[in-house]
């Protein structure tokens, strides 16, 4: 049963989500919000919802959420359109009086029901309860609305940007929206209309196609500025707006939204050292289909992010993170504590290629396989491949699920290995993972393993002690997926 809103009537939304990523949140929308009128564009899905607003802002699939506030098609300038005409074209097109007030208060009575939500003491949304601060912060604050900035490689990501948590600053930017929503009574349409009065704001534009090849983006937001002025008397503010409107256009269509949240929803409060991008790890662990009780592993678990969304959702299930580096189950042990997850998830050191679990006990593995120049090279990866992937198998029980991220150059090989015929001799099936993995990446020289020699003889044995078979682990899907810089491929097996 979903939670409905304050007022209990249906409001448009729109988020933004990462390349590959709109599947996954079109899916959540309809599941934890039951939203309606589901429309799903490149990098962005749009629904409607009457949940409560601290529903939405939990949606873990998108980058930011927006109060939709108009949704129209391309917007077509003449050839050698002066700036006038533009500039016209622009009020007749997405300036309409009432449509713009009546967003103005919906947003102010979400803006209330966040600061509400916060008051009763909720956990877990801190940063995106947050959000409702408004956005009459300082610049340092109007930067985190952009889009988060790309990711150099794959891997962890830098520790980011320390929150404002002083009590003191909490109170000046609660004390600020206050003052908006002050500024919005909700007696009724006409008198909220009047009431809409000394509001400052701001036009942030992304222009593209057509229309960018006439104005820029920052000549487009002074234009719209301008005309939200003239029509409203509202008061533009490029430093320290109360209220940030966001317009999209190219040639597709023109989108026009309010932030609800100050910091992006893909920015989890309960994380502390940021690993794999979130709203990726949550994917994964969405697609391993886990049940109360059931055991998930993840044998290459790094700082824990895949383990603790999946967690924060399945805190019936019982979770292993496993590792060799002792500095990720450092980082990993402080996150999950972070998270308050240390009765859900166990840390344990050992090497993916051996690990000590039995055969066919384990219901999903979920894994976040390394690549990319923070990891070393591809080649490395590809020749432990075929070890990693047998223990992954090995642990599974028949019908468990096994969902890895890897790169396209790995999935390539990943699927040979699946495919490949069964060996013959033991001495030949040793010598297989080389050659397997030497016809998806050429290289010039032998691949070197860099594992101690602890581990070196253990992934002998496993070799060794390898039966000549066809795995028995089943495709059942594939996504491409953004990590800023590059891609990757989320896939799903089935163990028959």
């Amino acid at each position: 049963m979903v939670e409905p809103s304050c007022s209990g009537s249906s409001v448009r939304f729109f988020c933004t989500a990462g390349n590959g990523m709109e599947t996954f949140l079109t899916e959540e929308v309809k599941k934890k919000l039951l939203a309606e009128d589901v429309c799903q564009i490149p990098g962005k899905v749009l629904f409607s919802s009457s949940a409560a607003i601290h529903r939405v802002t939990s949606l873990k699939a998108a980058e930011r959420l927006f109060l939709l506030l108009k949704k129209d098609s391309p917007l077509r300038m003449p050839t050698r359109c002066s700036r006038a005409e533009a500039a016209s074209l622009l009020q007749s097109r997405l300036l309409n009086r009432d449509q713009w007030i009546g967003a103005a208060v919906t947003w102010s009575r979400m803006q209330r029901e966040l600061l509400a939500t916060k008051g009763l003491g909720e956990t877990g949304r801190s940063q995106r309860v947050g959000g409702t601060e408004d956005f009459a912060a300082s610049k340092k604050h109007r930067s985190e609305l952009r889009e988060p900035e790309r990711e150099e490689q794959h891997g962890e990501k830098p520790p980011e940007k320390k929150r404002m948590k002083e009590d003191g600053a909490e109170a000046e930017i609660k004390m600020e929206s206050n003052s908006f929503c002050s500024k919005i009574r909700l007696t009724g349409d006409d008198e909220a209309s009047e009431s809409v009065e000394n509001v400052s704001f701001r036009i942030s534009c992304k222009c593209s196609g057509s229309v960018s090849r006439s104005f820029s983006s920052q000549e487009v937001s002074r234009m719209m500025g301008a005309a939200v002025s003239r029509l409203l008397g509202w008061k533009a503010d490029l430093k320290n707006p109360l209220l940030e409107v966001t317009l999209h256009l190219n040639d597709d269509y023109c989108l026009l939204g309010i932030p609800l949240t100050r910091l992006p929803l893909a920015n989890r409060s309960y994380i502390k050292t940021i690993g794999l991008r979130s709203t990726v790890a949550w994917a994964m662990a969405s697609l391993a289909d886990i049940q109360p009780g059931f055991s998930v592993v993840d044998p290459m678990c790094g700082v824990g992010t895949i383990l603790i969304e999946a967690a924060q959702e399945h805190q019936d299930a019982c979770f292993l993170g496993v590792d060799i580096d002792d500095g990720q189950l450092q980082r990993a042990n402080d996150n999950v504590l972070f998270a308050h997850l240390g009765k859900s998830i166990q840390l344990l050191k050992a090497s993916s290629m051996g690990l000590p679990l039995l055969s066919g006990t384990v219901d999903a593995v979920v894994c976040d396989l390394p690549f990319g120049r923070k990891f070393g090279s591809n080649t490395n990866m590809a020749a432990d491949l075929p070890l990693i992937l047998w223990e992954m198998e090995r642990i599974l029980c028949p019908g468990g699920t096994l969902v890895v991220l890897l790169s396209p150059q790995l999935s390539c090989l990943l699927k040979k290995l699946l495919t490949q015929e069964p060996a013959g001799p033991a001495l030949e099936q040793k010598a297989e993972p080389q050659t397997v993995a030497a016809s998806c990446l050429s290289s010039s020289s032998p691949p070197d393993h860099q594992l101690h020699s602890q581990d070196r003889r253990l992934a002998a044995g496993l070799q060794q002690r390898q039966p000549p078979r066809r795995s028995s682990l089943k495709h059942q899907a594939t996504f491409r997926v953004s990590l800023g810089a590059i891609d990757a491929l989320i896939q799903k097996y089935v163990k028959t």
